[in-house]
């Protein structure tokens, strides 16, 4: 792990109306990460996290002189039942610095207080995310217990494996499910 100056040194935060000029920047990456990995991943525009950001809905991680090191945000569906953490991003120059965890951890908090009703999900393909979902608490699902709005799932079509969604009628894909539910959560 790379070693840590103050000049370098990270905040997590949730997103402010002043962090509208690194959007352009994280929707490249998450672009470029995506083919990278050759993975899929649902393209999101600029206006979109620009959206996230100004509604309060999005985690920011920036360097004390103001770099954009990561970024993830949320989503409701079906009147605030549930909701998505997603986009979750690290800048390739500040990866391998646990950035991508403590952004989790924060957009997971952030997504408790302002819905702290509502079931929690992600979908992923990449282990890592994986394994930050399930330290939070969440369990593999199958698509079913997600939501079942259509405009959640619109999003799936600039995916590259959004043919295999569709030939499994929208039951599976390659990415794998994950909920936190509050109702069982405080049942255990």
């Amino acid at each position: 792990m790379p070693a840590t100056t103050q000049q370098d040194a990270i905040i997590i935060r949730t997103a402010e109306a002043g962090d509208v000029q690194y959007a352009a920047a994280i929707t490249a990456e998450m672009e470029a990460s995506a083919k990278a990995r050759g993975t899929g991943i649902a393209r999101r525009s600029v206006a979109s996290i620009i959206q996230k950001i100004l509604q309060g809905k999005a985690v920011i991680a920036l360097t004390v002189k103001g770099i954009w090191a990561g970024f993830s945000y949320l989503e409701t569906w079906e009147q605030e039942r549930f909701v998505s953490n997603s986009g979750l991003i690290v800048s390739p120059a500040f990866r391998e610095r646990g950035i991508a965890a403590m952004i989790k951890q924060q957009i997971f908090q952030l997504s408790r207080v302002l819905y702290p009703a509502a079931k929690i999900f992600s979908i992923t393909t990449g282990m890592a995310v994986m394994k930050l979902n399930t330290r939070l608490g969440f369990e593999p699902v199958t698509y079913d217990a997600l939501t079942h709005d259509p405009e959640f799932w619109k999003g799936c079509g600039s995916c590259v494996n959004h043919g295999i969604l569709c030939s499994k009628g929208g039951k599976n894909c390659l990415c794998t499910a994950l909920l936190f539910d509050p109702a069982q959560q405080s049942k255990q």
